[in-house]
């Protein structure tokens, strides 16, 4: 249960990256989208009553995805894959830019057409992930022969465009928790962001994006994701 966001009144949402921790407003990088709309508040309303009655994640995140009031609502994991994939197409039909934020890169859609994209090399794309996770991530790999093709499309979408990589606290228990834990993808004018990494685990947790078109809201979010990845060195794999 990885969402992260308030419902106020039936009228407001407030979501994000961000968990309820000190570490996280003291520590971390986050992104926090507040949404004054009644149809965008009862869709994160209808996806909390399936937790709440439900008592199941996998059985939470059935709330439609067409706009309202001009965004996108994704919630997974039963729109998971639906969402990997949308982001995925935007990315593969972004045609000035492409900004991520994101602790890690696994999802297979996003994954695959990332590291395609940037070896087309016909886009201005730039990002940011946890370089500590992301090593991680690789080990993980390396004991699942199904998951080979991933390690080498990672180095190479991460080591051939500009991707900063924060070396983060490793997860023990009492460590601090200082992570690059922004979670916002910037595809042209359109900007998802919420509490999805883009993750295949993502995908079936139970999280939540808001997908908005929006001029000014995607050059604010693509400065914030080159004013984070400025703070930190390139990608290492080794």
């Amino acid at each position: 249960m990885h969402h992260k966001y308030v419902v106020r009144d039936a009228a407001s949402v407030w979501t994000g990256s961000t968990n309820w921790t000190d570490d996280s407003w003291s520590r971390e990088e986050n992104v926090i989208a507040v949404v004054d709309s009644t149809s965008i508040a009862g869709r994160y309303a209808e996806d909390f009553e399936q937790l709440w009655r439900g008592k199941e994640v996998r059985k939470s995140g059935k709330v439609p995805t067409e706009p309202a009031d001009g965004i996108r609502t994704w919630f997974s994991p039963k729109r998971g894959e639906r969402l990997a994939h949308r982001i995925a197409d935007a990315i593969a039909s972004a045609e000035r830019r492409v900004r991520i934020a994101s602790p890690v890169i696994t999802s297979g859609p996003i994954l695959g057409t990332l590291a395609e994209a940037v070896a087309d090399a016909k886009v201005d794309i730039a990002g940011v992930v946890d370089n500590t996770q992301v090593k991680e991530v690789i080990v993980q790999w390396a004991a699942n022969p199904i998951k080979t093709w991933k390690a080498p499309a990672l180095r190479a979408a991460l080591t051939a465009a500009p991707f900063s990589g924060k070396h983060s606290t490793p997860y023990a228990p009492g460590s601090i928790h200082d992570y690059m834990h922004a979670k916002v993808t910037v595809c042209d004018d359109i900007v998802f962001v919420g509490s999805f990494n883009l993750s295949h685990s993502g995908e079936l947790n139970a999280e939540n994006v808001l997908e908005i078109e929006d001029a000014a809201l995607a050059e604010r979010m693509a400065a914030y994701v080159d004013d984070v990845r400025a703070r930190y060195p390139a990608v290492q794999f080794l």
